[in-house]
């Protein structure tokens, strides 16, 4: 297990060129400290557990590393479906003004598409990840002020996973010499 800034991580998932549409993510608290943890699983490209914390306003900081190379039936089970969960999404800024331009031409005609035809918020969301060109976007299960029993389950099954990670971003916290997160 190769344990990275949680950035570059990131940029595994933008850079994976998995069909974007089919990640799926369950977040919450960190079960013991300061900060949050995040899973992202998608089936052709794996699971990847983050774990972060906001130094301050304008800085997050965390670890992460690659859990799973594949999301399989016993794992997916674990990460929520459509219909069931909020939404995430992972975006990546435009290359240029021409590149802007384009982007907030196509969203204007979803936008439009969708105030013309009787559409589920889900269409649109999709619909806008598509108009944006988003790497990776889908159903996510989350709670802000505590973790979610799939979250637990996740915790569990890469159990040695979540002990490395601990101890790095502890570290990380020490090192910052932050007592408590900024929220």
């Amino acid at each position: 297990m190769r344990v990275r800034d949680w950035d570059d991580i990131v940029s595994d998932v933008v850079e994976s060129k998995a069909d974007p549409d089919d990640w799926r993510a369950v977040a919450g608290d960190r079960a013991n400290g300061l900060g949050e943890d995040f899973y992202v699983g998608h089936p052709s490209s794996g699971v990847y557990h983050l774990k972060t914390y906001a130094k301050n306003p304008f800085e997050v900081k965390g670890v992460g590393t690659q859990v799973a190379r594949k999301l399989d039936d016993e794992i997916g089970s674990f990460f929520p479906e459509q219909e069931e969960a909020s939404r995430f999404a992972v975006q990546s800024p435009p290359e240029d003004e021409d590149d802007a331009e384009d982007k907030a031409k196509r969203l204007q005609a979803v936008l439009q598409a969708h105030a013309d035809a009787p559409t589920t918020p889900g269409d649109l969301f999709d619909d806008m990840m598509d108009a944006l060109e988003s790497p990776a976007f889908g159903p996510m299960e989350y709670d802000q002020y505590d973790r979610p029993d799939r979250l637990d389950d996740l915790s569990t099954t890469f159990e040695e996973a979540e002990e490395v990670l601990n101890a790095e971003l502890d570290d990380l916290i020490e090192d910052d010499e932050v007592d408590r997160g900024f929220m």
